[in-house]
């Protein structure tokens, strides 16, 4: 499992170092940096999946900080901040931190936000990783993994000779298939009568169209065959 790399950003030494020793005891690397200078610098040179970054820091505060790696990063900001710094804490949260953890913190309450941010912030990158064994073409979506089918977010249930007509048509999008292709590919042995094509290509239109007459996906291309239509 890889291993979540985190930037603690604190003037005070004692927290700095406190935090480290509790993250790493959890299983995760630790940068520290004093303020908001460091902190950028580290940026430049590591990877980072989420920041501890204090509020009130010399030389760059943790506001401007946050300002300044929210123009290339967006992995989580937690902000510390004292309880004399509501208004740095709303402005904080307005200027693109995530959360914030009020001082004095236990380090279990620390720990639980971390481990929170991190969680959300692993979904919004797996929702942005293309998935192999999943094929969208605008609203139908087709998952390999779990032989499920929906369009526009609705699930549509297909018979298993619907879902394999569909699924290679839409690996191909574009792509014109005959009747015979589509037979010899699905079934697996050559194609002798093709007129259940028709049938079955009626059918899956009945599910996927708005306006079966009409359709938008897929589509008979005359005296060719069927493809399924790229979507812009």
């Amino acid at each position: 499992m890889e291993v979540n790399h985190v930037l603690v950003v604190e003037d005070d030494k004692e927290i700095r170092e406190g935090v480290q020793i509790y993250l790493q005891s959890q299983g995760y690397q630790v940068y520290q940096a004093a303020d908001g200078v460091e902190g950028l610098e580290v940026l430049e040179k590591e990877e980072i999946h989420l920041a501890i970054v204090d509020i009130m820091m010399p030389r760059m505060d943790g506001i401007r900080m946050t300002m300044k790696l929210r123009e290339k990063h967006d992995f989580p900001v937690i902000m510390l901040s004292a309880k004399s710094e509501e208004v740095d804490k709303v402005m904080g949260l307005n200027i693109g931190a995530d959360d914030y953890v009020t001082k004095p913190f236990t380090p279990m309450e620390l720990m639980a936000r971390v481990n929170s941010q991190l969680r959300r912030y692993r979904k919004f990158l797996e929702k942005l990783e293309p998935k192999e064994n999943v094929h969208v073409i605008g609203g139908l979506e087709i998952n390999e993994d779990t032989v499920e089918v929906s369009m526009d977010g609705n699930p549509v249930k297909l018979t298993p000779i619907e879902y394999k007509i569909l699924l290679l048509l839409a690996k191909n999008p574009g792509h014109v298939f005959s009747a015979e292709e589509i037979y010899e590919r699905v079934w697996q042995e050559k194609a002798i009568n093709t007129d259940t094509i028709m049938v079955h290509v009626r059918n899956i239109r009945e599910k996927i169209e708005v306006d079966p007459k009409n359709p938008k996906y897929l589509k008979v291309v005359w005296g060719v065959g069927y493809k399924i239509e790229k979507q812009p």
